[in-house]
């Protein structure tokens, strides 16, 4: 089985956290998995910019802020806009993650990134999808990880 992970939009707290966590609950889960992280966000998916990943990559970043993986602003507005080299950006995710024979995208993402998210999954992906904003402003979702949480 092969997975792919990538985290997009803003850097925020707990991003390596949530990674770590599902690494691991994929690691116990199947005996063969391989996790490919894509650097840099969807950037990553769209260029084929990844690693594959092993076990030690996740260990030690359970406190570590940040992404190791990377992020980028690949805003939805502008998905099916042709990058200033003419790429079809949806087009090219596609064909990344149809090359690498990935069973499912995981994705940390903000509102922008689940719009993207469902966009892919829409064209035929399967997408796992782990909302995550400080702004605490997507649907359905009363805290999400790296949440800017106050106390009253």
């Amino acid at each position: 089985m092969r997975v792919g992970i990538l985290t997009s939009g803003g850097d925020c707290q707990s991003l390596n956290a949530t990674m770590r966590g599902v690494a691991k609950a994929l690691y116990k889960m199947f005996e063969d998995v391989e996790i490919i992280g894509f650097e840099d966000g969807y950037k990553g998916l769209m260029y084929a910019d990844y690693q594959i990943m092993k076990p030690s990559d996740f260990s030690g970043i359970l406190t570590k802020g940040g992404t190791i993986l990377g992020t980028s602003r690949q805003p939805f507005k502008l998905m099916r806009v042709p990058d200033e080299n003419g790429l079809d950006k949806v087009e090219a995710m596609k064909h990344t993650y149809r090359k690498l024979k990935l069973e499912c995208l995981v994705v940390l993402g903000g509102n922008g990134s689940q719009k993207t998210a469902n966009l892919l999954r829409e064209e035929g992906l399967n997408v796992v999808s782990l909302p995550k904003t400080i702004d605490n402003d997507l649907w359905g979702s009363d805290v999400t990880f790296g949440s800017r949480v106050r106390s009253m």
